[in-house]
């Protein structure tokens, strides 16, 4: 209970300094860049080589690009039901069904399942939501968009993924595999990775957008009904069907869970989707998230 009044706090703090503009407006960008840089590649770093190799690997990077198809078939069929544009399809494509697997992700695992459950984070949220982003939220944005600036090349695709540094960094780590680190690697390595969960939250709450108007209304529930309800269905009937079990299943039904994307809301404004409708399921996904996921805990546990 104490870790959950912990996030809340540190949600509530950074969004307390951006309605009191006691910081700048790039203050979460800024944020995000140290996450990016420096704390999240410490974690992935520390954690990652101590993995141990087997077939469960396979599934916190399975579950996260299923659950997306078919989320994305969900968004689709809801779209032709009530007639969406393409502006709010593509927002609902990105916001409704890409994950806040890392930034909101680490608190929340970390809380039920210790520093230990870490390592599978890093591999959803990797190899599973980021490639996802980077593949199918460039299709997405190519599609729906009527911005030229924004382009489906598959050079440009690879080339961001090669570079982005917490990819770098599990890479890296993944050559590392079974190698110990000296004492003050270590420690250096913990305090940056220290870090990155009080920033995580506080960039969070920093980025929060509560503002929503009545004709949305039916977009945002089913953009938010989908991404907190149903595609962790979709996950719980995957491990169903495929007889899957243990703590990196559960982890990988909880990451399933997650509220929306911060990225793919700056993604699906950046290509012009529906900006209030996109930080309002953003927004409000994160606050309810936190209980969903509490749910759906219970429920793996079962």
């Amino acid at each position: 209970m104490g870790t959950f009044i912990f996030i809340i706090f540190l949600m509530i703090v950074g969004y307390t300094f951006k309605k009191l503009q006691l910081f700048p407006k790039q203050t979460a960008e800024v944020l995000n860049l140290l996450i990016i840089y420096v704390a999240l590649p410490a974690v992935i770093l520390l954690e990652v080589p101590k993995i141990e190799f087997s077939s469960a690997i396979i599934i916190p990077v399975l579950i996260p690009w299923v659950v997306s198809f078919f989320g994305a078939l969900t968004i689709l069929f809801f779209s032709k039901f009530f007639n969406w544009d393409k502006n709010t399809t593509g927002a609902l494509l990105l916001v409704g069904i890409l994950g806040n697997t890392s930034f909101l992700g680490i608190p929340i695992i970390s809380h039920y399942y210790g520093v230990e459950g870490l390592p599978y984070v890093m591999i959803y949220d990797q190899l599973g939501t980021f490639l996802i982003l980077s593949t199918y939220g460039a299709f997405v944005v190519a599609v729906y968009s009527g911005n030229s600036h924004i382009k489906l090349k598959a050079s440009h695709i690879v080339a961001k993924i090669l570079k982005f540094p917490p990819f770098i960094s599990l890479i890296i780590a993944f050559c590392l595999h079974g190698v110990e680190f000296n004492a003050d690697i270590t420690k250096a390595l913990t305090i940056l990775g220290g870090t990155l969960i009080p920033m995580a939250l506080i960039s969070v709450g920093f980025s929060l957008e509560l503002k929503l108007s009545k004709n949305e209304l039916a977009p945002f529930i089913v953009g938010l009904s989908t991404k907190l309800v149903l595609i962790p269905i979709y996950a719980f009937i995957i491990v169903y069907l495929f007889d899957l079990k243990g703590v990196v299943t559960e982890i990988s039904i909880v990451e399933s869970a997650m509220g929306p994307m911060i990225t793919a809301g700056v993604v699906a404004s950046m290509a012009g989707f529906t900006p209030k409708l996109t930080s309002a399921i953003v927004g409000y996904g994160i606050i309810l998230a936190m209980f969903t996921t509490a749910v759906v805990v219970e429920l793996v546990k079962i």
